[in-house]
């Protein structure tokens, strides 16, 4: 049972009960000692009680790192997600220990955050907070309730719209063809992003043993929602990949990722086009194919997208069109 005793001024406070763990703290005063005392001893009697001591050594900086050692590798956007986290480890909520990340740090950490970047980028870091909370949770014996679940998130940004006109689509081409020092593949990637709907990351991990021209088919073993995928290929698809010369590994662009995102962003620029992102070439061509598959179903069997809703998100009818349909 409980024993207390004064020692220096300070009161202490042992637990001892035979089959559970001895617990010891140290209080200012007697009757702060008396109530965590008879509170743990009705804990442990119950079978409820849990160690939360790990949570006040550990802190959250500490725990992404190990997330990011342990868990970040194993994922499919491990850079992206190495380099975001690395960036929330850097701000002030990850000095805070877990035992004191409470829901209102949280919820001062997303106010500031949101005086300086997008609701989207918020949500992104909350979320990468409270699965970092989770796994610790699950795997490690951490003992500690999730304070993101607890905090009110932005209000989500509605999906973009951006696309660009016949004009702008051939600024940009003429800024994308190779010239110089300029990335030869670029284009045909650009290009099938337009013509296809594949994501960037999909259109880097293709490989030509994926690729059947006769059948006119391109397979995706993995994509962004863990499955894989058959993509049909329109007829300018077929010959794009038939113009790209093979390279001695498989890939059918042997580049990284930000190599891609860089050679854009230039042509881009140079092409004088603002707020365009090469995620916003599969907006483009979701929305040219859904004047010709006009079947959600069969839209979404192209895409990739599980939920009409997501696929809203990215289908974007002019209304002008819609209009003379209705008559």
């Amino acid at each position: 049972m409980a024993s207390i005793s004064k020692r220096n001024d300070v009161w202490q406070v042992r637990i001892r009960i035979k089959g559970y763990p001895t617990l010891s703290k140290s209080f200012d005063n007697q009757r702060a000692a008396k109530v965590w005392a008879t509170e743990k001893e009705n804990e442990l009697l119950r079978g409820v009680y849990q160690d939360d001591s790990n949570t006040k050594s550990i802190t959250l900086g500490q725990l992404i790192e190990r997330y990011l050692l342990e868990v970040t590798p194993l994922m499919k956007g491990a850079h992206e997600d190495g380099y975001r986290l690395r960036a929330l480890q850097r701000m002030p909520i990850s000095k805070h220990s877990l035992f004191s990340l409470t829901p209102a740090v949280v919820a001062r950490h997303r106010d500031h955050r949101l005086k300086s970047v997008a609701a989207g980028t918020v949500i992104r870091e909350l979320a990468y907070i409270s699965s970092a909370i989770n796994h610790a949770r699950r795997e490690w014996g951490i003992n500690l309730s999730n304070p993101v679940q607890m905090v009110r998130k932005p209000p989500s940004p509605e999906g973009r719209n951006r696309s660009l006109n016949p004009e702008e689509v051939a600024k940009l081409f003429l800024e994308l063809s190779p010239s110089g020092r300029r990335n030869h593949w670029t284009k045909p990637a650009v290009q099938l992003a337009l013509e296809t709907a594949m994501r960037r990351g999909e259109l880097l991990s293709l490989r030509w043993q994926h690729i059947d021209l006769e059948r006119r088919i391109a397979f995706l073993p993995q994509t962004k929602n863990g499955e894989s995928r058959t993509v049909p290929l329109s007829t300018e698809a077929i010959e794009i990949f038939l113009s790209l010369p093979r390279s001695i590994e498989d890939r059918i662009f042997p580049i990284k990722h930000y190599t891609l995102d860089a050679a854009f962003k230039k042509a881009v620029r140079r092409a004088g086009l603002s707020d365009f992102h090469f995620h916003d070439l599969r907006h483009m061509a979701i929305t040219a194919m859904a004047k010709k598959l006009p079947n959600v179903i069969e839209l979404s069997a192209v895409s990739g997208h599980k939920s009409l809703a997501m696929l809203k998100r990215y289908y974007h009818p002019d209304a002008q069109e819609l209009a003379i349909k209705l008559g």
